[in-house]
């Protein structure tokens, strides 16, 4: 299983996260054909249930299984991740390729041998949860307060984050007001009453807020891509663009900024420019190109991209 990303210092990558158990990965392993990396632990325990990537299906054995990049082992050596012992009073916080060799001297390991000091003084040694209960209340206390500062750190993270969602909510509705004079008329945007009947369509939809970017699946098979058909005739996109849409699921006919792994991994902070809208009943979002001039023509395409996931998508 991998590491509980809340123990890291600052933000994770999300193509750091394992897209089973959705913590940090830990002895990671890659899948060769489609790129996906798992902890082993969690690909080994869904081996024994089906031979399949469980991101995008493809066929996959544990004999197919390699080393991840270089490159995705340096991200994650250099990750700083609070020590297992943070409940015992450590504060330490190490790079990942050393938390091993930390824990191994850390004086706050309960399983570390201390010595015991007795009413008698007897200096005997033994486990830390074998010390007299008495010698734990200064520790429980500091815990308690310790849970108290992180409970209050948490209640105003939460509402730091309930307004940067309001101003993310106003940025996109200004964004649409300052666009809708080009969505009506611009060069290559839709026109004439085939034009409305998108714009009417794509203002239906609700915005969405991808929360695992990592989680996209970007080789769909073709009952994924059937599905995503269904889904979008059902939510009223018209029927001719909805052929072009499902082609552009498939990362060959993405933009460039997003036609490999590694341009993904170089642009993943940008994802959040997105003006993105939620497919009706999946997870899966649609990135229309009449919306999205800001990006750039290296990552959006006419007449627009439909992004699917594993999990990780919500509605705004």
């Amino acid at each position: 299983m991998g590491y509980d990303v809340t123990r890291f210092q600052g933000d994770v990558d999300e193509d750091l996260l394992c897209p089973i158990c959705g913590g940090v990965l830990e002895e990671p392993v890659q899948a060769p054909r489609c790129e996906h990396a798992f902890c082993g632990a969690c690909i080994a325990q869904w081996f024994s249930q089906q031979q399949t990537c469980p991101v995008d299906r493809s066929a996959v054995t544990v004999a197919h299984l390699g080393p991840v990049p270089r490159i995705m082992h340096n991200m994650l050596s250099k990750l700083r991740i609070a020590c297992d012992n943070a409940a015992f009073g450590c504060d330490a916080v190490v790079r990942l390729d050393g938390l091993t060799s930390h824990l191994s001297d850390c004086e706050h390991n309960p399983r570390r041998r201390r010595r015991r000091q007795g009413e008698q003084g007897d200096g005997l040694e033994g486990p830390r949860e074998e010390l007299p209960a008495r010698h734990c209340l200064p520790h429980l206390r500091a815990l308690v307060q310790q849970q108290q500062a992180r409970l209050a750190q948490l209640e105003r993270a939460s509402a730091d984050h309930a307004l940067q969602l309001a101003e993310q909510k106003r940025a996109i509705q200004q964004l649409k007001a300052h666009l809708a004079p080009d969505l009506q008329g611009g060069p290559g945007e839709p026109r004439g009453e085939a034009g409305e009947e998108v714009l009417r369509w794509v203002s239906s939809l609700q915005p969405a807020r991808v929360t695992r970017w990592g989680g996209m699946i970007s080789t769909p098979d073709a009952g994924l891509q059937a599905a995503m058909e269904r889904s979008l005739l059902d939510s009223g996109c018209p029927a001719p663009v909805v052929g072009e849409l499902i082609q552009n699921a498939h990362e060959r006919s993405w933009p460039q900024g997003l036609a490999t792994l590694e341009t993904r991994q170089t642009n993943r902070r940008c994802y959040k420019n997105y003006v993105a809208k939620r497919i009706p009943g999946r997870q899966a979002v649609v990135v229309m190109a009449c919306e999205n001039r800001h990006m750039g023509e290296g990552m959006v395409r006419e007449p627009g991209l439909v992004m699917i996931f594993s999990h990780g998508v919500e509605e705004m």
